[in-house]
């Protein structure tokens, strides 16, 4: 057996926090298990002038750690599961994925208290085009401005500014502990999250079958039902974190259920939808039942209107 893990990881503080909670948990249950983390700056990082969705890339996060994972210089990476795209490169495999945490967007705010409460006109921050177009359907009179960088840069941005508001995911801010930075948890009935938001998708080799009887005790059976039901449903509508699709899988009364929507960037036109299965074993085929109730109800002329204007 191995005697050393190096686990490839982004370098911000919000993927340290990632990759060391990994680290502790491999190496409490394997004593003799030396972990090692390796900082790999990708793509995303590097790109900080331009919006995501001008970049026009879908492994924006994850490609410099995934290559690094197939010439063997670390042995597992740790992604944000709603960074990761649905088509794994051959020669790689998601061997788990983490219990999630709380799944919701969240309004950081210094004065307001919802977003019932902002004025109008207000202004808020956000580099998703999912929260855009949410935020534009609910409260077309918003001004949204678009912020880049990790959590930690957007939050001093927000700080010297006079925005009312910005939009991060709860698992971010829970994790860097900053909770009672938090105005608003916004239910998933008026803001959907991103496909697999709250979770850890660990991708290994696929042929190191060591690593994988390491790396499956972190797996959560419950919520990797959920992860793929919402990533079936991104790979069917051939999204990607560029699009604004929100989805929301979860156990509820022995159902899987699935939410899910999609929206024109200016949240004028929205498509939700429903399903659910009481097997998780077909949570793959719930995820593309829903995209295709979406597709058959305009989602296929909504996402392809928004492609013809993206790279």
């Amino acid at each position: 057996m191995k005697h050393t893990l190096v686990i490839g990881t982004r370098g911000s503080a919000l993927a340290l926090w990632q990759a060391e909670f990994v680290q502790a948990a491999l190496t409490k249950r394997y004593r003799s298990l030396n972990v090692e983390l390796k900082i790999i700056k990708t793509k995303g990082d590097k790109i900080l002038d331009q919006s995501l969705s001008k970049i026009g890339d879908k492994g924006l996060f994850t490609r410099e750690i995934e290559n690094a994972l197939l010439d063997g210089r670390v042995d597992v990476a740790v992604h944000s599961l709603k960074d990761l795209p649905t088509e794994t490169p051959e020669g790689l495999t998601i061997t788990a994925i983490t219990r999630r945490e709380k799944v919701n967007d969240v309004l950081i705010s210094k004065k307001w208290k919802s977003l019932a409460d902002l004025p109008e006109g207000a202004v808020i921050a956000t580099g998703s085009l999912r929260r855009t177009a949410q935020l534009k359907h609910l409260r077309p009179d918003l001004e949204i401005v678009d912020i880049r960088g990790n959590l930690n840069t957007r939050m001093k941005k927000f700080d010297k500014s006079k925005w009312d508001g910005m939009m991060l995911a709860y698992a971010g801010v829970k994790r860097l502990g900053w909770e009672d930075r938090i105005a608003q948890v916004i239910p998933t009935d008026l803001i959907l999250p991103a496909v697999g938001q709250g979770a850890l998708g660990i991708e290994i080799r696929e042929n190191d079958k060591e690593t994988a009887r390491y790396t499956a005790s972190l797996h959560h059976e419950v919520t990797a039902a959920a992860a793929w039901a919402e990533r079936a449903l991104l790979h069917e509508l051939e999204g990607g974190c560029q699009v604004p699709i929100g989805a929301f899988a979860r156990m509820e009364k022995d159902q899987l259920l699935l939410d899910a929507m999609v929206s024109s960037i200016d949240g004028a036109l929205r498509l939700d939808t429903r399903g659910s299965d009481s097997r998780l074993s077909h949570a793959a085929a719930l995820g593309r039942r829903v995209a295709r109730k979406l597709l058959a109800n305009g989602a296929r002329e909504i996402l392809d209107e928004i492609r013809a204007e993206q790279p």
